[in-house]
């Protein structure tokens, strides 16, 4: 039997909809990007908080000190999906006057980890939002609707299979098998939609002779028709982050939403990107 959890595309879903994890993220993004609080922070944030984003040191402290700045930029953000596995929620989402993190406005995967009522850990992949795509698609909009609770597993690992065979490089031809031959809606700006757009998107990188790499995969994290990979490769002989959002629907792919960013040699921590 199908389960459905609603999730509003909304700045902010409906409590009701939200798991106690779920609520806890958004009200630590709200500290942060929405009231610009310090005792915000404090509440929802652990002390010890370890931070992936490169540009940020690890602590709650180092983020605390960014809240003058981000209030003075007036940076806001909008959540667009949200989903859970396990300890970690994954948010996509957009900012607004975001310069501070490469660009006006910027979409984004952040990934948090939650432990003992606190945000124990975060992950991003950050792009600048472009105006006009392959598709016509937006960065960022489509379905958000969580459901099929039930094939949460079985799309984990048609997921991971898919980046192994096709994105890897050890069965491409088994695409088919994977992705929906009738209906692929793609929402990265430079690839058209359904498999043509993908087929097309390959050939014209072997052309330029652009390396285009996926090297290993850090997390799968899903919930039912939702499921995320964080992967690093490479791209233009540079070390880059991939974040990858796929929507399953009847065990083919039949969505993909993704944020690409590349791997800075030197970062704020030690903690690495993943």
């Amino acid at each position: 039997m199908s389960c459905k959890q609603s999730i509003s595309p909304a700045n902010s879903p409906t409590k009701s909809s939200l798991s106690a994890s779920q609520e806890l993220v958004q009200n630590g993004v709200n500290a942060v990007f929405r009231d610009y609080s310090v005792a915000g922070m404090e509440k929802h944030f652990d002390e010890n908080y370890i931070q992936h984003n490169p540009g940020i040191p690890t602590g709650r402290a180092p983020l605390v000190g960014f809240l003058p700045a981000l209030k003075e930029a007036g940076t806001t953000t909008k959540n667009h999906r949200i989903f859970q596995d396990g300890d970690y929620v994954v948010t996509h989402n957009t900012y607004d006057n975001a310069e501070a993190f490469g660009a006006k406005e910027v979409v984004t995967f952040d990934v948090f980890r939650v432990e003992n009522g606190k945000l124990a850990e975060h992950w991003d992949g950050i792009q600048p939002i472009v105006a006009t795509t392959a598709s016509g698609r937006s960065q960022f909009d489509g379905p958000t609707e969580i459901k099929d609770l039930d094939r949460t597993a079985a799309n984990k690992d048609l997921v991971e299979n898919l980046i192994s065979d096709v994105l890897m490089g050890n069965n491409p031809g088994k695409i088919t098998e994977y992705i929906s031959t009738e209906i692929y809606h793609q929402h990265n700006p430079q690839i058209a939609d359904g498999l043509e757009g993908v087929s097309a998107a390959f050939e014209y990188l072997a052309s330029q002779n652009d390396m285009f790499a996926y090297t290993k995969v850090h997390k799968v994290l899903g919930q039912g028709n939702f499921v995320l990979t964080m992967s690093e490769g490479i791209w233009h002989d540079k070390s880059h982050a991939f974040y990858d959002l796929f929507r399953i629907e009847d065990g083919k792919i039949v969505e993909h939403w993704d944020v690409i960013q590349e791997i800075p040699a030197e970062m704020a921590h030690n903690n690495g990107m993943f």
